[in-house]
């Protein structure tokens, strides 16, 4: 090694020590390797084109039995908010005597039974099934695709008629710069699915950006979990921290909390979610908590970060229901399911969030404030959203209409054909 590469070594050691090197290192190799590709969530023979399609008719089911309707959906992880929400639904189906079989869908091709115990163990309602999409479709009425992955591989891998519908929680392509991703999870909404949008946010986007339709349920909160129960004084704000999603604002929210430390040192930071290295302030380090335990955190703080940049996060009506101020950047999207007064919204910027925080913990009757954030969080605990995903595959299913915007009006849905 010459003596000015020695020398660079050196100079990059003491300006950003032996870590900051090691980083360099691997984020080279990173490059070289294009270690990249391992993130890509499909198989090249799992990509479908929309231009190419031909699914057909699929005649109706028969009323009259129990439906068996398949979840195509990548393994989860425990605590996993789009998973939990999507066996919701499985539940529902269930309760209504229908049965579900869960099919895995894993490029990496990791232990299926290791993956349908992390849903018995942390899902443990649900009878579902658990098996690889490898083992096919067979015995299914219908599958429904979760993710923009899993409708590509529900849009290739059948090779008889199936009705396929499409439980669409986000808009996905926003998880994506603009480009082959971002394009890729675009099409899976022209597939010819039947489209369930999640939300006023999905079936807006749907709509302008690809005109597109979908049929609509509501947004909800998780009130059998997320509940006031400090009506007395709190401290702190707490950080939800996923350092690896774009759309969850990692970076800005980073920054905030100093310029917040700097402002407020007497209050405590918590921190949970993914594993964050330091972040040079004081902050309380908790990790993966459990529901319960998230409430419990979430009854002690005044306010929270809950940066969504697609469609709202879950975390900001959970914190909302345990009296913790949700600060959120402002944005049509985040603010079509939940345009909530007790909302902290603020400019998409570090200064606008810790200005939003600030407010918060500066606010008169920090009690009372809270007593009415959780006094406006929707109290329904997903029944209605329960009750329209249910509704929507019977009568997809069963080739009957219903009227969708009714039932997303709280009107009523259309009674069970089966």
């Amino acid at each position: 090694m010459s003596g000015n590469a020695l020398g660079s070594i050196a100079g990059k050691l003491r300006r950003e020590g032996p870590r900051g090197v090691v980083r360099r290192v691997v984020r080279r190799a990173y490059q070289q390797l294009d270690a990249r590709a391992l993130d890509f969530g499909l198989l090249p023979e799992d990509i479908a084109d929309s231009t190419r399609l031909e699914l057909g008719p699929v005649a109706p089911v028969p009323s009259g039995r129990p439906l068996v309707v398949g979840w195509l959906t990548t393994p989860p992880a425990a605590g996993s908010g789009g998973h939990t929400t999507m066996f919701r639904m499985v539940e529902a189906l269930e309760q209504a005597g229908h049965r579900c079989v869960v099919l895995l869908y894993d490029r990496h091709h990791g232990s299926a039974a290791a993956q349908a115990a992390v849903i018995r163990d942390s899902w443990p309602t649900i009878r579902a099934e658990v098996r690889s999409v490898d083992d096919g479709f067979d015995g299914l009425d219908a599958c429904v695709a979760t993710g923009w992955e899993s409708a590509h591989v529900l849009a290739v891998r059948p090779t008889r008629p199936l009705h396929r519908l499409y439980f669409i929680q986000d808009y996905e392509p926003l998880f994506s710069p603009r480009g082959s991703e971002y394009e890729l999870a675009a099409d899976t909404y022209r597939f010819g699915f039947t489209n369930i949008a999640l939300g006023e946010m999905v079936r807006s986007r749907l709509h302008d950006d690809l005109g597109v339709a979908s049929e609509l349920v509501p947004f909800s909160c998780d009130t059998s979990v997320y509940s006031l129960h400090n009506r007395g004084p709190r401290s702190g704000i707490v950080f939800y921290a996923k350092p690896g999603l774009a759309r969850r604002g990692y970076l800005l929210g980073t920054i905030a909390l100093a310029e917040f430390h700097q402002r407020h040192p007497e209050q405590p930071i918590h921190v949970y979610g993914s594993p964050v290295p330091e972040l040079g302030i004081p902050v309380v380090h908790h990790g993966r908590l459990t529901p319960g335990e998230l409430n419990a955190l979430y009854n002690r703080c005044i306010a929270g970060v809950a940066m969504s940049f697609t469609n709202i996060s879950l975390v900001a009506e959970e914190m909302l229901a345990a009296g913790c101020v949700p600060v959120v950047n402002a944005s049509p999207d985040a603010r079509a399911d939940l345009d909530n007064p007790h909302v902290g919204w603020a400019p998409p910027t570090p200064g606008g969030i810790a200005d939003a925080l600030s407010d918060a913990v500066e606010a008169a009757d920090i009690p009372g404030r809270a007593a009415a954030a959780a006094g406006s969080v929707r109290t329904d605990n997903w029944a209605r959203t329960r009750e329209g995903v249910r509704t929507i595959i019977e009568n997809t299913v069963h080739g009957a209409p219903v009227d969708w915007v009714r039932l997303a009006d709280g009107a009523g849905a259309a009674p069970s054909p089966s």
